[in-house]
């Protein structure tokens, strides 16, 4: 068994420094703050009915977790989302895979996706109402616009950026154009897919809490608005 060279171990030692200074400044920052906010609402030089405080805001969860309550607008606000962010990621490979076969149908939809993607999508949810109706599936769907299109353009822009000697090779080879795209291109857009899934998680959220602001009678979206019109 190899040991390890001193300038190794120093190496090692100062890797675990670096991350024990990072992990101890990310507490002492959030601490600082919840610390900076209670005491500023206790002196009043803000207005806690107004800015609240961290004491209240964990008395109130404790008595949400107490009654139940809570669990009820987490789980409905994860079911939705978790249903936005799997539709998007299908719909979004799909779309990206009709436009990479055909060049025809990219360059015809290209601009119609850039417009729909630049779209506010806080103000494309009273519109969803209407069409949709003030249900579970409007909230799906609101969740998803945020995501879609944009979802949709980064997974093609990834598909035609692959390496096109890579391509050739599999064409030179009597290879199909669907096996360029299984051999290939989904393997190489495989770190793009996972990238797309970690912003889009976050990006289904926003879509699902925006169309509980609307059209909900419960989930995390309604118990926001909710609290903000008693001030609870």
């Amino acid at each position: 068994m190899n040991e390890f060279s001193k300038e190794q171990l120093n190496f090692l030692k100062g890797q675990k420094k670096h991350r024990r200074i990072v992990n101890i400044s990310r507490v002492l920052i959030l601490f600082s703050f919840l610390f900076l906010w209670e005491f500023s609402a206790n002196v009043g030089w803000i207005d806690s009915f107004i800015f609240s405080s961290p004491s209240k805001i964990a008395l109130c969860f404790w008595e949400m977790v107490t009654d139940r309550s809570i669990f009820l607008h987490i789980g409905v606000t994860l079911y939705e989302t978790i249903i936005s962010f799997i539709l998007v990621i299908l719909i979004s490979v799909l779309a990206a895979v009709c436009l990479w076969f055909s060049k025809k149908l990219s360059e015809i939809l290209d601009p119609y996706l850039v417009v729909l993607n630049s779209l506010p999508k806080s103000a494309l949810a009273p519109l969803l109402i209407v069409w949709l109706g003030a249900n579970r599936m409007t909230i799906i769907v609101a969740g998803m616009s945020v995501a879609i299109f944009g979802s949709i353009l980064s997974l093609y822009t990834n598909f035609i950026t692959v390496d096109p000697g890579k391509i050739k090779l599999i064409y030179t080879l009597q290879g199909s154009r669907l096996q360029a795209l299984t051999k290939v291109v989904l393997p190489h857009s495989l770190p793009a897919i996972i990238s797309n899934m970690k912003v889009n998680i976050g990006l289904c959220l926003v879509g699902v809490i925006i169309g509980e602001f609307l059209a909900a009678r419960n989930g995390l979206g309604y118990l926001i608005i909710y609290s903000s019109q008693v001030f609870s």
